[in-house]
């Protein structure tokens, strides 16, 4: 997978999982199920998680702007600004179609680690499952966001 469709793949799933939850909302402020909130927003915290791990690993790989880190990082809040984002870095040309760092020597501190990830992608992949399981682990021990 090429930084463009890492990228936009999860930053898809972002977006529906956002709609799942939404939907899920209607029904239990409906009074009708909170089923829908629990699963799904179940769902789209692990999806959310993913998106940030994955916005983290692209920037530092495509060498992003810190200010389109952290703006790319805020579009995972507010419903469906995943994808603005998604078209705004490919507009940009901020979304190479390989990894920079398969191909050329880390240089900085955080290419190192971004550069072992994308070397080894089994064992980066299963560090990324494993970066997720911790990180919603530690979301559900703090607690569900107040209602």
């Amino acid at each position: 997978m090429t930084p463009l469709k890492t990228f936009r793949f999860v930053a898809i799933a972002e977006a529906v999982t956002w709609a799942l939850l939404l939907t899920g909302m209607a029904f239990k402020y409906s009074d009708v199920t909170d089923l829908g909130v629990r699963v799904f927003g179940m769902v789209h915290g692990v999806v959310f998680i993913a998106f940030v791990l994955t916005t983290l690993l692209v920037a530092v790989d495509q060498r992003w702007s810190a200010r389109r880190s952290v703006l790319t990082l805020l579009a995972s809040i507010p419903p469906f600004v995943t994808i603005v984002a998604d078209r705004s870095a490919e507009k940009a040309g901020v979304l190479a179609t390989a990894w920079r760092l398969t191909a050329t020597e880390p240089q900085r501190t955080l290419d190192r680690p971004v550069a072992w990830l994308l070397r080894n992608p089994v064992r980066g992949a299963v560090a990324g499952v494993v970066a997720v399981a911790a990180l919603t682990g530690v979301a559900l021990l703090v607690g569900p966001p107040a209602s």
